[in-house]
């Protein structure tokens, strides 16, 4: 054996050493947890060990380093493989003492790696799909920054582990096409191959060849022995020179090393037992108690900060002798320009004056062509819709393989893709990722979008063609539910304006929240200039407020968003010329922005006078604002194809309506009588709205 020889054989046994004790902190944490899923850690330890001991660039005194490699663990049920190298290499707040309390209250190893629960986790894992889909949003602000300021300030990849579950996801398909159409060279994924899933054999339930998948959709795809340490190494030197995404099939067993269990089902989801775990020291060869590492594989693990540390001192030295520094500073840190608000607030007064009547999708790209011009910070795009949701500007020119220094994603038909990728690109940093589709198709993206909410990620969703407005393309493409569905999400914004002051005051909201995402909801049809009221103050920013006023007392209070504000102001002024009601007109784009004002201002703005709220949408959720007495006058059931106009009048959302419900109202509650709507349930009797043969 000569020299050469003599030291391979050194690192490959070194190498099985630090990969055997991410084996046995697996296993220890989740028996003593008796919760979690050792088996993807147990076969995954040796192909990982190779990517962070040879290849991988982080540096866990400096996590959030803006050039280091990101590193996505999108099989994230096999969370101990993540928290075991963080311990390993030095992570501060990953000791010993939080593996051993793994998936316990309170303790940083959670179940499924959570973003900003722990240092050094890239993004939120465990829904499968999810990881892949957003490192390819991670790949293209990568390539993004590169072109704004050169491979020497942004020269990293973006690794990924994935398992079986996450490439059957349909999400997966949709991000491997992207990725290979825009030749994401920096992307690379390691599949773990085992074969298995919860059920068992994964030949119960697929046939797919997916390096010829992979392969189809534009990557470059490799098969390798995924316990032969040198095998994997070459496949990652491959993957790092080839022009296109990376593929890297690394054939394991499930719970490799286990002594009587390896390559079986019961590894995946379970703990081993201690009678086995005791069988598997054996039969390594690990005579150490649970949750200890020898000295010298934890320090052979160091090594690895080592070298990430000085990459990244390295990176700063040239960060330092760089023209682009404080440019790079401020995009890697978001920071708006001050002329931004400046210049919304322009805009807002010019269009108060010319009463601008326009769809609020029309009003919103108008919008953007004042935000975009006044920040490179903005991403846009769409998922194949972009003459519809009008998301493009004259700043935005379209990314394409191969030149990433526009501003525009055509996304295509990949709704849950585009608002993964969108997570990726904020996660990664330097960009405000906007992107539109359908209000009715953020059911296609609500994985992501949820995923959004939980990370606290500034991502803006453009959902247009908001209602049964939409017309003739009829009930699939009518959102009725989707309100409700969005608003019951922690820690999301729903704005929904109704008109061009309002969406120009929603996109200035939108462009300052740094950890909440927004839907903006937007009408298709032309809505008329609504805000009268003079002063520069953003009124949406209160959530809710008073849009017309009454010259006296309150007789009754209409409630309404979006392009139903209208149908309440004209309700309004009837009321007043005909009848003499006094009915003041609230108008509610973001109901999140109005919970969080004191209830003194949501007192004053709802008043004391009976209620009526008019929205094309379902109710779910009005109740709290409408109060025990109030009259809902909106969706109960499905929308239908024919002119807006038709519909509106057909489901009986007009002011017609909400004058006669008013005026029942307003007798009602002279007379001391409870509205029928209270007696007989939140839906039953006229008072909530028409059924389509009474409309």
């Amino acid at each position: 054996m000569n020299v050469s020889q003599q030291i391979d054989t050194r690192a490959a046994a070194s190498e099985r050493n630090m990969a055997d004790a991410i084996r046995f902190l697996a296993m220890d944490a989740v028996q003593k947890a008796n919760s979690g899923h050792p088996g993807m850690p147990m076969g995954m330890a040796d192909a990982v060990t190779v990517l962070f001991n040879r290849f991988i660039k982080i540096d866990p005194s400096l996590p959030g380093w803006p050039d280091r490699d990101r590193f996505v663990l999108s099989a994230g049920h096999g969370s101990m493989l993540l928290y075991s190298i963080h311990h390993l290499i030095g992570f501060a707040d990953m000791p010993m003492v939080e593996l051993s309390a793994f998936r316990q209250l309170g303790s940083k190893t959670a179940g499924h790696p959570e973003y900003g629960h722990a240092l050094g986790i890239e993004t939120t894992t465990g829904p499968l799909g999810q990881g892949i889909a957003t490192a390819v949003g991670m790949a293209i602000a990568e390539q993004m920054m590169a072109a704004r300021f050169g491979s020497s300030l942004c020269n990293h990849f973006t690794y990924v582990v994935a398992g079986d579950g996450c490439l059957q996801e349909g999400i997966s398909h949709e991000a491997i096409d992207l990725a290979g159409h825009l030749k994401l060279r920096k992307l690379i994924v390691l599949w773990d191959d085992n074969r298995i899933s919860i059920d068992g054999s994964t030949d119960l339930s697929t046939s797919m060849n997916q390096l010829a998948r992979f392969r189809a959709a534009g990557w470059d795809a490799q098969s390798v022995d995924g316990h032969d340490s040198e095998a994997v190494a070459k496949a990652l030197e491959r993957a790092r020179r080839t022009r296109k995404p990376s593929l890297i099939a690394c054939r394991t067993r499930i719970g490799k090393g286990a002594a009587s269990m390896e390559g079986s089902h019961k590894t995946h989801g379970a703990a081993l037992g201690d009678k086995e775990i005791a069988a598997t020291r054996e039969k390594l060869g690990w005579p150490h108690p649970p949750f200890f590492v020898p000295s010298e594989i934890k320090s052979a693990w160091e090594r690895v900060a080592i070298r990430g540390r000085m990459a990244r001192e390295a990176w700063e030295i040239r960060l330092d002798a760089s023209r682009s520094k404080k440019r790079y500073e401020q995009t890697v840190g978001r920071q708006l320009d001050g002329e931004f608000t400046e210049l919304l607030t322009k805009f807002r007064a010019v269009h108060r004056k010319r009463a601008s009547k326009v769809a609020t999708r029309q009003a919103s790209q108008m919008a953007l062509e004042v935000i975009n011009g006044a920040t490179a910070l903005t991403v846009g795009g769409s998922a194949d819709l972009t003459g519809s949701n009008l998301t493009m500007t004259s700043q935005t020119q379209p990314i394409s393989p191969g030149n990433f220094k526009g501003r525009y994603l055509h996304y295509g038909i990949r709704e849950h893709g585009m608002a993964a990728a969108m997570n990726g690109i904020a996660l990664h940093g330097g960009f405000i990722p906007y992107g539109g589709t359908f209000l009715a198709f953020s059911d296609y993206a609500r994985g992501a979008m949820r995923l959004s909410a939980l990370m606290g990620l500034p991502v803006i969703y453009v959902l247009t063609h908001d209602s049964i407005g939409l017309g003739e393309d009829g009930p699939t493409h009518q959102p009725v539910e989707h309100l409700a569905m969005l608003r019951a999400t922690p820690n999301l914004n729903v704005f929904r304006p109704a008109d061009i002051i309002e969406t120009a005051e929603c996109w200035e909201i939108a462009l300052g929240e740094k950890n909440t995402p927004t839907v903006l909801a937007l009408s298709r049809q032309a809505l008329p200039m609504l805000r009268h009221i003079d002063g520069d103050e953003n009124l949406s920013a209160l959530g809710a407020y008073v849009l017309r006023g009454t010259r006296g007392a309150r007789d009754v209070t209409l409630l309404a968003t979006g392009s139903e504000v209208e149908i309440a102001v004209a309700a309004a002024e009837r009321l007043q010329a005909e009848e003499g009601i006094e009915a003041a007109v609230v108008s509610m784009p973001c109901w999140e922005k109005f919970e969080a004002q004191d209830r003194s201002y949501q007192r004053q703005v709802l008043g004391d006078a009976p209620r009526i709220a008019v929205e094309a949408a379902g109710r779910l959720g009005w109740d709290r604002w409408m109060g025990p007495d109030g009259v809902f006058v909106g969706m109960v059931g499905f929308g239908a194809s024919a002119p807006a106009g038709d519909l509106y009048r057909h489901f009986g959302i007009t002011a017609d309506h909400v004058v006669a419900e008013a005026l029942k109202l307003v007798r009602r509650n002279s007379e001391g009588t409870p509205p029928i709507s209270n007696r007989n349930g939140p839906q039953a009797g006229k008072d909530v709205v028409r059924t389509s043969e009474e409309a």
